[in-house]
Parts: structure tokens; sequence; C-alpha cells
């Protein structure tokens, strides 16, 4: 017998004040992803920003602004950093995951009224239209913003939401197929953002298009550990993917084997990038590098020993950890390039 869903009632949009509706539009932007992409813009302008300095300090013409810089006077620079092209790549990268964000919460209003009630447009906070015009108004922005930035951070903004519209929108819409739906997730947050953020600052600040080794070196990372993030993130999701046909990994194989899967890649990112500390980066502190890894390891399995995988709350809380891990890579890694 062919199964059936049952439609659920739109839910009755009520009036918000000003504070209810900045509230909303707060959950409305997923405050993880927010502080992500916030932290992944601040980490490549630090470390290209130190690039530059670093540059600057072997004897040749280039980076002239800040020829023969002792280390105090490179501690200046650092205290006084261009503050624009930081602040018009972070916001015109915030109204992109907005974009990004809203759509899917748009095309997944019936699923989140299970998986996460507490969304605005699932709530009845939002209506579809109030979302409509936030997605169409951030969308617009962040190309406009990205287009007078620089043409890298054009294409990676460009590029980013056409991802993010395929992964969504029908008929489409990658995320119902496992493999693409965690191929769009690693391809965008992990390889797209920190090379085309590295290029746009680095072209703007040196005229040239080479990415040092601590650059690949952290995208890679990156890439594998928002894969974890991209297998983990449906596991607490498993009732309303499965009511309405969206096939994941955690439905394919079950909730335990798709936990120690992503928590096996973690811990695969973390030895990675100590080995590469133990192999030495150029310009990054090893010391520092290694020890807060192996620091952030220990964690890891220290608090996935806690989780209870019949418990949906322990679940997501374990989720909100692993992309704590996730920001916290973002600041260890630059403070790394300057230590070095």
């Amino acid at each position: 017998m062919k199964r059936t869903v049952k439609t659920q009632r739109t839910p009755t949009v009520r009036r918000l004040n000003l504070a209810e509706w900045l509230y909303a539009f707060w959950k409305f932007s997923r405050p993880h992803t927010i502080i992500g992409t916030s932290l992944s813009v601040l980490g490549m302008y630090l470390i290209a920003f130190d690039a530059q300095i670093a540059l600057s300090q072997l004897p040749t013409d280039v980076g002239a602004g800040f020829a023969d810089s002792s280390l105090i006077e490179r501690m200046v620079h650092w205290l006084n950093p261009p503050l624009q092209p930081l602040l018009l790549a972070w916001i015109a990268c915030l109204c992109g995951n907005i974009y990004i964000v809203g759509l899917n919460q748009l095309e997944d209003v019936e699923i989140d009224k299970i998986n996460k009630p507490h969304l605005p447009i699932a709530s009845g906070e939002f209506s579809q239209r109030t979302g409509q015009i936030l997605i169409a108004l951030t969308g617009i922005l962040a190309l406009v913003l990205a287009g007078a930035a620089g043409w890298y951070l054009f294409g990676m903004i460009a590029i980013s939401l056409a991802i993010g519209t395929a992964y969504s929108l029908p008929p489409i819409r990658l995320k119902r197929f496992p493999f693409w739906a965690a191929l769009c997730i690693f391809s965008v947050r992990g390889a797209i953002v920190n090379l085309g953020l590295f290029l746009h600052f680095n072209w703007l600040w040196q005229g040239i298009l080479g990415i040092p080794s601590s650059v690949w070196t952290l995208t890679l990372f990156i890439v594998v550990f928002t894969f974890a993030i991209a297998i983990f993130k449906d596991i607490p999701d498993l009732e309303g993917d499965r009511q309405y046909h969206i096939t994941t990994f955690t439905i394919a194989l079950g909730k335990e084997k798709v936990f120690n899967l992503a928590l096996w890649v973690i811990t695969t990112c973390y030895i990675g990038i100590i080995i590469a500390g133990i192999l030495g980066l150029p310009s990054v502190n090893s010391t520092f590098l290694i020890s807060t890894h192996l620091l952030l390891l220990a964690l890891l399995w220290w608090r996935s020993r806690q989780v209870n995988l019949q418990d949906k709350s322990a679940i997501a809380s374990c989720y909100q950890f692993i992309w704590k891990l996730f920001f916290l890579e973002y600041i260890l890694f630059p403070v790394a390039c300057l230590l070095g």
C-alpha cells in the first residue's frame, strides 16, 4: 500500500512587536551558521593579513607599505588592520548565508513542523511571504555587495548561492540525496568559502593569487570536518525526514553508525592537522597547533561518551558541540599563524 503523508495545517501568522520580530529573524538566520560564517570570514581575513605582513618582511618590493617591519611593528600592524574589506566581505557573506538557510526553511515548512518547530515559518511567527521577501533581499544584497568588493568575492558568493538554491529548491532539490546533500554542504562551507575568501583578501592587498600551504591545510581540515557536520545534522531529524521521504545517511545506515562515522571523521581531521604540525607548516606555530588539537581531540571523545542516541535533545546538544569545535578552528588556526 502506498504510504501517504498527512498534510498539516499552516499555522496562523501572529503579529510581532519589534523585539519579537528581531528574535524571530535571528532564528530564521540559523545562529550557528551565522557564527560559523562570521568566524570563517574573520579567520581567512587574519590569515591573509598575516601573510601580507610576513611577505613584507622579505627583501623585495612587494608589500612595500610594511617594508623592514620589526616584530614590534608587525604587532602594531596587527592591532591596526584595514577594516573596510573585512566588513564588506562579512556583510555580503552574512546575506548569502541568510538566503541559503532561509530558502531551505521555505521549502521545508512541513518537515520543520516535526524536526524544528521553533523556526519562525514553521511556528507561524513569519509568513511564507515574509520569508520570500527576506531571501530575495538578502540574496540580491549579497551579490551587490560582493560585486562592489571584488570579482573573487562575487564569484564565491554567486557559486555558493547557486549551490544553496540547488540544494533546497525543486525540481533539483539535492538534499533528497545523501551524497549530493553532503557534497553541497562541505563544498561550499569547506572549499569554496575558504579559498574564495583568501583569494579575495590576498588579491586586494598583494595583487597575487598564490595560496600558501597553511591555507590548503585549513581548507582540507574544514572540508572533511564539514562532511561530519553534514551527516551528523540529520540524526536528530530522523522522524521528519522519514515521514517526508528525504533520504539521509541516518535513514540508510542508522543513528549509531552515522554517529560513529562522524566521530571518526572528526578524529581524522584532528590527527591530520597534528601530523601537519609535526611535519611543520611554514609560518605556523607547530607547538601551539599540536597542543590545542590534542586537547580538542580528547575533549571530543570525552563528550561523545555522554551522548544517549535515544535522546533527541542529547543528540542535538552534541551537534551544537561539534559546531563549537568548528568555530574554534577559525580562532585557533589564525592564532597559530600569528604566533608563527
